[in-house]
């Protein structure tokens, strides 16, 4: 597996301070991106929370899972949470060490009081001292929160004082990209008033090993949620309930919860899926992967989007469009752009892999935020596409109108089918899983070769029309 040393530079540590007429948060940021480009401390907000004790609650929420590891916990993870200011609201986010949990807050205009949000994305530190203080946060504290360095005149001139360096595996931020193109899929499936969602999250299993049970089902059932030991029409899979621990820290404040997740059929596959606890002017979003002893970064779904050269494109003029909307709104980039809606959406999942848009479920919208990390390694370290373009290049595939055949490396033939525009394969990937985590090398294989021979197809009758 391929690691790189992640380093995350502050100015100071994070601190939470008292101060005449309350208490003062003050977040460092690190290295982010922002609309004047890379700024080493960007500052993104400075004024109060309207709800101090539930926002501190929340933030410890995505803290918690930021250091987590669910499957395999005695390998401890820390990672700091990246933030993000979209203008109107800032986004924290988070994921979990072992790959298989997204957690974001979005704290609303209704959750800030004075001050404005500015643009950009970056890391803050969350460190154990500043844990401990949050905690301790009362119901009547005044809580001013600052994101982002002090004045220019209280720093020192000796560069950052804080410096953590983290193992960033690829698969880490495949996961995080994943996350968000399997996110796009899903629906608002039930939604549990502020007594049944509490009485419900707090009848989850918190210890044991997660998975090990299986993934289990939930169907909506009058003003609650039902177990099921099956997927149901209507169903929502919870794989690993235990992922869930970290909502408890804001059960006492939640108002609703939202589930979101794709339709399902009966007998379908576990599936990942949404979980979403509303707080005043917050919500607290959790998302898990289908299979609490995997992560998100084998799902597959972005495959597709990878392996075309128009989505390339595609991308790289809408990413000039963007401008750190907290929702963007495909209809005005297509109009801007010239290009289909749908077009755009391929796109926009296309920057979703390098992490330059993130997906909202509540408002079933991407938005925009750049993570402060490599992000491109995604699609250069991604093993199954990797392997369908040495195929390709090898001249390993052959097609044949709806059939393509493509000799693997180990001189094993494949046949791979077009069945309404999905491709089936005779591989033992496909076998197993069908289609259930994106498609398999050769499929993508296929897939690259005919988009390659319809290049060439066009480019000789513009040719022969020339001459």
């Amino acid at each position: 597996m391929t690691r790189s040393l992640q380093a995350v530079a502050y100015r100071r540590p994070s601190v939470l301070e008292s101060v005449a007429g309350g208490q003062r948060l003050g977040l460092e940021t690190s290295e982010g991106s922002t609309p004047y480009g890379a700024v080493d401390h960007p500052r993104f907000f400075a004024g109060f929370l309207a709800s101090p004790q539930q926002a501190s609650a929340a933030l410890l929420a995505v803290a918690d899972v930021a250091a987590a590891r669910y499957y395999q916990p005695q390998l401890r993870a820390s990672l700091d949470p990246v933030v993000t200011g979209n203008g109107d609201r800032l986004r924290f986010e988070s994921f979990s060490g072992c790959g298989g949990v997204y957690a974001r807050l979005d704290v609303l205009e209704t959750g800030l009081d004075g001050g404005e949000v500015g643009h950009g994305t970056t890391n803050v530190d969350v460190n154990n001292p500043l844990r401990e203080a949050l905690s301790r946060i009362g119901a009547e504290d005044p809580l001013h929160l600052r994101v982002g360095p002090e004045e220019l005149a209280v720093t020192t001139l000796d560069g950052p004082v804080v410096e953590k360096k983290v193992p960033l595996p690829d698969r880490w931020l495949r996961g995080f990209a994943e996350a968000q193109v399997i996110a796009a899929g899903f629906d608002l499936r039930a939604e549990l008033d502020a007594g049944d969602a509490v009485r419900f999250l707090r009848s989850l299993p918190r210890g044991g090993r997660s998975g090990a049970a299986g993934p289990r089902w939930v169907v909506p059932s009058g003003r609650t949620l039902r177990p099921t030991t099956r997927a149901v029409p209507g169903a929502v899979c919870l794989p690993g309930p235990e992922r869930l621990a970290a909502l408890q820290r804001v059960l006492r404040h939640a108002t609703a919860l939202r589930v979101y997740g794709p339709a399902v059929a009966s007998g379908a596959a576990a599936t990942a899926s949404a979980w979403e606890v509303l707080l005043p002017g917050m919500r607290l979003t959790l998302t898990l992967s289908p299979d609490a002893t995997r992560g998100f970064s084998g799902e597959g779904g972005v495959l597709d989007a990878l392996a075309t050269d128009e989505a390339a494109a595609d991308a790289e003029l809408v990413s000039v469009l963007l401008a750190w909307e907290p929702r963007i709104d495909i209809a005005d980039l297509a109009a801007d752009s010239g290009l289909t809606a749908e077009r755009v959406r391929s796109a926009l999942v296309r920057l979703g892999t390098s992490g330059r848009v993130g997906y909202d479920t509540a408002e079933a919208a991407y938005f925009h935020r750049e993570l402060p990390y490599d992000a491109e390694r995604v699609e250069r370290h991604n093993p199954r596409l990797r392997s369908a373009r040495s195929l390709v290049a090898a001249g390993a595939v052959a097609l044949d109108g709806a059939i393509g055949t493509v000799t693997a490396e180990d001189g094993h033939v494949h046949r791979v089918r077009d069945e309404a525009g999905v491709l089936t394969c005779s591989c033992l990937w496909w076998a197993k899983y069908r289609g259930g985590r994106g498609p398999c090398k050769h499929a993508l294989a296929v897939r690259m070769a005919r988009r390659d021979a319809v290049a060439t197809q066009v480019t000789v009758r513009f040719d022969g029309g020339a001459r």
